[in-house]
């Protein structure tokens, strides 16, 4: 029987792209690939960006770019990329923030997690309770009882979203309040730990263990149930008197929805195989990341379960969606 005119081509159509598909994901990638931090330089989201970036082009034989596109709580750099062709030329090195914890802390956002395929979770990132070096306390339960002598003065560098609701856990736990000083990183806000600007901040490793080692900062307890490799002398929140005080973000690869499956099985088996090389392990233990490395569904399943942790957590704490 013949096909109707129309028919034929919607026929050829459909087989056109079927074939193209693979094809697609054969030659992938043509050119250069751009990985989106939606944060400035320095933080552990950009420290772990520019690790995958290396193993990226090392292992697809093309420049791979880290470009830094901070603003409003990563929504400018995460919602770029939502809005980007879903072709696997530009995807985000996404933290924990804007994809679980903004929307506990937004009324609307420019994009929602349909917006995105997970591919990969390369590592986790527990926190440091820091304060200055010469603030006088020696432990986390020195710091509940001066922020309780002095709940007029006490502040905290509060930069991107993980570590404010960290803080508001802390404070749920501890019964303390501390004035949040707004900056843009956790980097800045180690920065102002160290310069005596602020009372303390929670922050991730990166920015955290060289200051430490330098004993530039004082580290009072590690938001885990086991102790950082990094910085093996400091107690976890548990051993601190604090065992619900447990927190973390992830940073992960995402690509916008769309994406061809094909392309993303190839972004997630690189980073994987990156995730498992011994090199790459001691590297990220060094600055205190514990690598990760899931499958896509994998990570999917993560980034609900962090969602919804921390929606608890804001509700605790009784913060109203802006």
């Amino acid at each position: 029987m013949q096909l109707p005119r129309l028919s034929q081509f919607t026929l050829l159509l459909a087989l056109t792209m079927a074939a193209h598909a693979p094809a697609q994901a054969n030659t992938y990638p043509a050119k250069p690939i751009t990985l989106v931090v939606p944060y400035t330089v320095g933080g552990g989201t950009d420290v772990l960006a520019r690790l995958a970036a290396q193993e990226l082009s090392a292992s697809l034989g093309q420049t791979v770019i880290v470009m830094n596109r901070p603003g409003v709580d990563g929504i400018v750099g995460t919602d770029s990329v939502a809005k980007a062709a879903p072709d696997g030329y530009t995807l985000l090195v996404g933290p924990s923030g804007p994809m679980t914890i903004n929307p506990a802390l937004y009324k609307s956002l420019p994009y929602s997690m349909d917006d995105f395929i997970p591919i990969s979770n390369i590592g986790r990132l527990p926190f440091f309770v820091t304060v200055p070096a010469k603030l006088p306390v020696d432990s986390l339960s020195e710091l509940v009882e001066y922020a309780k002598q002095k709940p007029d003065d006490v502040t905290y560098a509060s930069s991107a979203t993980p570590f404010r609701l960290a803080t508001e856990l802390l404070k749920q736990e501890t019964g303390t309040e501390f004035l949040a000083i707004p900056y843009k990183s956790s980097a800045e806000s180690v920065n102002a730990v160290v310069s005596g600007l602020v009372t303390m901040t929670i922050a991730d490793a990166p920015p955290v263990v060289g200051m430490a080692r330098g004993n530039k900062l004082k580290v009072l307890a590690y938001t885990n149930d086991t102790r950082s490799k990094s910085l093996p002398d400091v107690p976890t929140t548990a051993e601190a008197g604090y065992p619900n005080l447990q927190a973390a973000t992830f940073v992960g690869l995402f690509a916008p929805t769309g994406t061809p499956q094909e392309i993303v099985d190839k972004l997630q088996n690189v980073i994987q195989q990156a995730v498992r090389k011994p090199e790459m392990q001691e590297r990220f233990l060094m600055i205190g990341v514990e690598p990760v490395g899931s499958s896509s569904a994998e990570f999917a399943e993560e980034v609900k379960s962090y969602a919804q942790r921390w929606a608890r957590v804001a509700e605790a704490a009784n913060i109203q969606p802006q």
